[in-house]
């Protein structure tokens, strides 16, 4: 059985206790959603017949699982999205369970589908890549997107380790840029006022510009850190070198496991200003209670633009690891599906994947 969440305490109980994996599936997420002009559906799948109860699964309130979909209408097309979702208390390993859950989910949307005109429905799973969770969309009629929705392969950063193991286990290049940084008088502020949105915006159109890539609007980065910051679940984090020029700042998500380096801008200095500014981002998400440090996206061959490769080994030399998941997964509908197709390969050859 399928059922809407309209509470937040309700989602965010089952969102906590399934380790808050993603951001992207977080009850804040879904009001940015809003704030963009789209319909969001929050779901929770309590069917006893997905998963028997001698399978032994504990769950809030009989859920089993929770999902959020975006409805999309646009001119690339109509598609019910699911961002990195659904999320489930039940292990990897009761493949079968998951099978089910998915099976009853596709039911659901399909309904939705025919009734509202949308043309496809696209799930970016947030399941661990692997051959049998690849095969089983397949044999549920599912292809993989043309293109990623979100970060598909990720670099993720155990942050339970004291201080000084963190340090001791980055590449030894970035413990000297963080050290050279503190030298050079850097200063890291952590903000949340409004005039930190507007610093944000100019350093983040700059960076853009230099390395020619399609940046956010304005007010799709003023959504996103409004949606956030009304939970207390977002900081901005501004790195000043001496002389109080600004050269690097981030915009840092929280879920109650997870802290996200969502967005990110930087000017060239001399000065390594974004390794301190990660360093102390690091240590205010440890202060948080956080137990991983995500980094986000990172290069991948045939999915993601060949130019991330310098912003990869930016982020991997923080030590850590490398996280993938089940690349984005589209059930067609209908025939106007192809259209969207045609448009996504010329988006992937633009953005020099």
């Amino acid at each position: 059985m399928i059922n809407e969440i309209v509470s937040p305490s309700e989602w965010n109980a089952f969102f906590n206790e399934a380790g808050s994996p993603s951001f992207l599936h977080s009850w804040e997420w879904g009001e940015f959603q809003k704030k963009l002009g789209y319909d969001v559906l929050r779901l929770a799948i309590t069917d006893d017949s997905v998963i028997p109860a001698k399978a032994g699964i504990q769950s809030t309130n009989n859920i089993i699982a929770i999902c959020q979909v975006i409805k999309i209408k646009a001119k690339r097309g109509n598609m019910l999205f699911v961002p990195h979702g659904p999320i489930s208390v039940i292990p990897a390993k009761a493949g079968i369970q998951t099978r089910n859950i998915i099976i009853e989910l596709k039911k659901y949307l399909i309904d939705i589908a025919k009734r509202e005109d949308f043309s496809f429905i696209r799930i970016a799973p947030v399941f661990q890549d692997s051959k049998e969770y690849r095969d089983m969309f397949a044999n549920l009629g599912f292809r993989t997107a043309p293109i990623y929705m979100h970060a598909e392969r990720l670099w993720v950063l155990d942050i339970t380790k004291d201080e000084e193991t963190l340090l001791k286990e980055m590449r030894k290049t970035t413990r000297y840029s963080i050290r050279k940084a503190e030298k050079e008088g850097v200063t890291v502020v952590k903000r949340t006022d409004e005039k930190a949105l507007k610093e944000f915006q100019n350093l983040y159109h700059e960076t853009a510009e230099r390395e020619n890539f399609t940046a956010y609007s304005p007010s799709y980065l003023a959504h996103e850190y409004h949606a956030f910051n009304s939970t207390g679940n977002v900081n901005w984090f501004f790195a000043y070198e001496k002389d109080g020029k600004l050269t690097a700042a981030a915009l840092i998500d929280y879920t109650k496991s997870t802290a996200f380096y969502h967005q990110g801008a930087t000017l060239h200095s001399r000065v390594p200003t974004s390794y301190l500014l990660q360093w102390e981002s690091i240590k205010e998400a440890k202060r948080r209670g956080c137990t991983h440090y995500n980094f986000w996206g990172t290069l991948q061959a045939g999915r993601t633009p060949k130019n991330w490769g310098g912003l990869s080994l930016f982020k991997e030399g923080f030590g850590g690891c490398q996280v993938d998941y089940v690349p984005t997964q589209d059930f067609i509908l209908s025939k106007k599906y192809w259209i969207t197709y045609l448009y996504e390969l010329f988006l992937k050859w633009r953005r020099g994947v």
